[in-house]
């Protein structure tokens, strides 16, 4: 498989992936993601904040979640984020510092 086909179907891949959380999966909260896998769409969003920033696009974090999620936070937060359990913020703060650490401010 030469270069320019491996890109492209990671990067189908990456859009099917993103549908599939923005479009059919709004249901699934970002700190259950955290928790069992260890990212949420926040970490796919900083992803391309990195990419376009290594490239020398300017990009911030904020502009990055509105690519990624096609809306503000404050509107995604509003139409689908509900509240987390003392619990499940606690093996969020766990799982955050495992899997994101400082990269994630």
């Amino acid at each position: 498989m030469d270069d320019q086909t491996r890109i492209e179907l990671e990067a189908a891949a990456f859009r099917a992936l993103r549908e599939h959380l923005m479009e059919k999966r709004t249901d699934v909260q970002n700190i259950d993601m955290m928790n069992l896998a260890g990212f949420c769409r926040n970490c796919l969003s900083r992803w391309y904040q990195e990419a376009a920033n290594e490239r020398g696009i300017e990009m911030d974090k904020n502009a990055a979640r509105e690519i990624f999620y096609g809306m503000t936070m404050d509107e995604w937060k509003t139409n689908y984020q509900t509240d987390a359990s003392a619990e499940k913020q606690a093996e969020f703060t766990k799982a955050f510092a495992e899997n994101v650490g400082d990269a994630g401010k």
